[in-house]
């Protein structure tokens, strides 16, 4: 943000009230973004509640179409439905408008931006720019050092995510199971207290169910993987923050270990942290409401001088949401639009 003075925007918040929108918040102050103006946003349900922000109470305004008058930012955490419905508006009214929804992920002329990653298709905006699943962003954060190494060839995923993931719901629900509540109102199909659940979103037509295939379509999109082949399971487990992923990777030539500790100790957010043997490894615990991502438990496999697997973990409320979109608004206007 060098070439920005304090307070030189307005900054319309989306969601303000919700986890990831509270995120949203506390990431902006923390990284004395830009704001002379916050316009913090939800539905109606939310009016008369406030947010604090440098150390000020702000209400909550109801958001229509004519909440953008004067926004220079508007970052969106608040549904698909949402961000369909009020994002053009936003855009019409001059607004640059980031979107931590799924609406614009996949359409052609909308970037989608880790920035440690892709920051060169952000010169293709067009007033949106989508911000992309959570664990797609944790794991590509991880996949996008040894691809510069060497040519990722094949991506296998299985992901460990938290209650969290499925918001304030999913953390309450988690709460009271392990409180011995009966939770009749759940965002899980199942108790997930001391339980795993191999489904989260629907199940499409191929078997995979919809979050599996975010992975799988986004990080083709970001890396430019089109024909890579990239399987994803996607597992909700009984943690509150923090998501985790075992990764395999098989590329183009022969990896060597220290290579790919190398890449990963100088890329960008990425943390390694790997001692087995010393029980040195991210964890969940260990890395919520930390920026960075961290990797663990890094090998070549035995037999296949090609294939390496690791562990990844990184808090999806922060680096796989609120962070991530105020990096790519830092982005956006260092330079002015």
């Amino acid at each position: 943000m060098d070439t920005l003075e304090i307070g030189t925007l307005s900054v319309a918040v989306v969601g303000a009230t919700g986890a990831v929108g509270q995120e949203m918040l506390e990431v902006l102050e923390a990284r004395q973004f830009p704001v002379r103006e916050l316009v913090p946003l939800a539905s109606a349900r939310s009016v008369g509640k406030k947010v604090r922000f440098l150390g000020e109470e702000v209400p909550v305004r109801v958001l229509d179409k004519n909440s953008f008058r004067g926004v220079d930012l508007a970052l969106f955490s608040a549904g698909a439905g949402i961000s369909r419905e009020f994002a053009p508006a936003a855009v019409d009214a001059g607004a640059v408008v980031v979107d931590n929804s799924s609406a614009f992920r996949m359409e052609s002329d909308v970037p989608l931006v880790v920035p440690e990653v892709n920051t060169v298709a952000l010169g293709e905006h067009a007033g949106v720019i989508a911000n992309p699943n959570c664990s797609t962003i944790i794991m590509v954060m991880a996949l996008a050092p040894i691809h510069g190494l060497s040519a990722l060839r094949r991506v296998v995923v299985s992901t460990y995510q938290a209650a969290s993931g499925a918001g304030a719901r999913g953390i309450d629900a988690l709460n009271r199971e392990l409180r011995g509540e009966e939770v009749t109102e759940s965002p899980f199909p199942h108790r997930l207290a001391g339980n795993l659940i191999p489904r989260i979103d629907v199940v499409e037509d191929n078997g995979y169910t919809k979050e599996e295939m975010k992975m799988v379509r986004e990080t083709r999109k970001i890396m430019g993987l089109e024909d890579t082949p990239i399987s994803a399971t996607c597992v909700r487990v009984p943690v509150a923050r923090a998501h985790s992923e075992s990764v395999q990777v098989t590329t183009a030539d022969p990896l060597k270990l220290e290579e790919v500790y190398q890449v990963f100790r100088d890329a960008p957010g990425v943390q390694v942290l790997d001692d087995p043997r010393q029980d040195v490894y991210p964890t969940p615990i260990d890395v919520s409401e930390q920026d960075d991502v961290y990797v663990g438990r890094v090998r070549i496999h035995p037999d296949e001088p090609n294939t390496c697997d690791f562990w990844v973990v990184g808090d999806q409320i922060r680096k796989g949401a609120a962070l991530n979109a105020v990096q790519i608004a830092e982005e956006i206007f260092k330079g002015g639009r």
